[in-house]
């Protein structure tokens, strides 16, 4: 029982050595209590256009153009992230978004908001998240002083998301039943004060940067010939790409699923949305708890693969506990792939273009959704709901299997880099996968 007990806390060090660093443990504090606030107002959000209009169009297009731009001002993004400091635009991004969400929640509370209110507040949202998320992401490298607890600190950031998309939506269900939209968007308002205060709380050394003398145009041009050369990160992006366009619209027909499928209502879409936290909670964890970043392109190929499976089976399905394992299934795949490729693209990158990368990264994730919401809002209207995601189940399946044809060639390409790294010793295997057991 002592050997036990000693391996268990080993463990759970090992899961939580990225809190070693101060910085990043506030920023892990902070960004938990924002993050509630983030999925409760996110389904708030779906709940309110859907009780206004009726419409699964709708639905799809308010995530379109609360996505868009993202899409369109990430790469530009990218670069004012290579070029500033990365913590005080993340100060900036912290303050705006709480006034976007304290917005939502005076016209919610004053009984005046329409659906267009939402549309134009979440087109606000997105502008906001266009510079936040590359610097974000790329600020981790900042709060984390070793480089070999970063794969951890990206999963740690990840199981945060997952806390939150478990915990947030059980709470929204309860205030709109309760007291309403408006609260939701209240206590999303409130939240942001905890990552501002954390990021405030911060001791930031001022890191020497490489004074920019290319015009802004090269350096985007610098950052597209990277990706675009680069076949790994490359490859790695357009995979994300895809699933996020296909696979991860489902979120936005939820509220379909849970009144037309299950005839239910924001209890039940409460649970639909928890049961996608508890897989991807679980997936984040496990992911944390690895040593090293090798053998991460298997984990890619193989979380895409029960990602897109089990769309397609959710798709079927009409019976709500019999949806729900499926959707546990769903969220751990989605994350498990997401935050993969996410790790394996901040190990591979050049630190001088990382700002850029992220943003092409931002691009994928993020910038793909608002195409995909659309889709999936036009085929639940024009067929049904469960259309749109067994549709786009397959096609995720499709561009796993294609990835998974490349991985020798870009085995090959990483392993240099592992060796620079010192994840790999110069005379290794060339097989870039650790034993079969991890």
């Amino acid at each position: 029982r002592p050997v036990a007990s000693v391996d268990a806390r080993s463990a759970l060090a090992s899961v939580g050595r990225a809190l070693r660093h101060r910085n990043y443990r506030l920023f892990f504090i902070g960004q938990g209590i924002s993050m509630i606030g983030t999925w409760v107002t996110r389904i708030a959000m779906s709940w309110l256009v859907y009780r206004l209009t009726n419409s699964s169009l709708l639905l799809g297009l308010t995530g379109f153009a609360g996505q868009l731009p993202t899409f369109l001002i990430a790469p530009f993004a990218g670069v004012i992230v290579d070029r500033s400091d990365r913590y005080r635009l993340l100060l900036v991004t912290q303050v705006l978004s709480m006034l976007q969400s304290g917005l939502l929640a005076y016209y919610a509370l004053s009984g005046t908001i329409t659906a267009w209110h939402v549309l134009f507040l979440a087109i606000f949202q997105g502008l906001i998240n266009g510079f936040d998320t590359p610097a974000r992401q790329a600020f981790i490298v900042d709060m984390v002083d070793k480089r070999e607890d970063l794969p951890n600190a990206i999963a740690l950031n990840s199981s945060l998301v997952n806390v939150a998309r478990l915990v947030g939506p059980s709470v929204a269900g309860v205030l709109i039943s309760v007291v309403g939209e408006g609260v939701c968007f209240t206590v999303d308002a409130l939240s942001y004060v905890g990552v501002i205060c954390a990021l405030l709380g911060m001791r930031i050394v001022k890191r020497e940067r490489e004074v920019k003398q290319a015009h802004f145009a090269s350096e985007l041009r610098e950052g597209f010939a990277y990706v675009a050369g680069f076949a790994p990160i490359r490859d790695l992006l357009l995979l994300l790409a895809v699933v996020s366009l296909a696979g991860l619209p489902y979120a936005v027909l939820m509220p379909v699923f849970a009144t037309q499928v299950f005839h239910g209502g924001a209890h039940t879409l409460g649970w639909l949305m928890t049961s996608t936290g508890v897989g991807a909670l679980v997936a984040a964890l496990w992911l944390a708890s690895r040593p090293s970043v090798l053998g991460l392109a298997r984990v890619v190929t193989a979380a895409g693969s029960v990602f897109g499976l089990a769309l397609i089976a959710f798709s079927y399905t009409r019976t709500l506990w019999l949806g729900l394992p499926l959707l546990v299934l769903v969220g751990g795949g989605m994350m498990m792939q997401m935050a993969a490729t996410n790790t394996l693209i901040q190990t591979l990158v050049d630190e001088r273009m990382r700002g850029r990368v992220m943003s092409f990264y931002t691009m994928a994730f993020f910038g793909m959704m608002p195409f995909g919401s659309l889709l999936a809002g036009f085929v639940a209207s024009h067929w049904s709901a469960e259309s749109a995601v067994r549709s786009g189940g397959l096609l995720t399946v499709l561009a796993v299997l294609l990835f998974w044809r490349r991985l020798p060639v870009l085995r090959q390409q990483m392993r240099p880099i592992y060796e620079r790294l010192g994840i790999l010793q110069p005379m290794a295997a060339p097989e870039l996968s650790e034993p079969a057991g991890r």
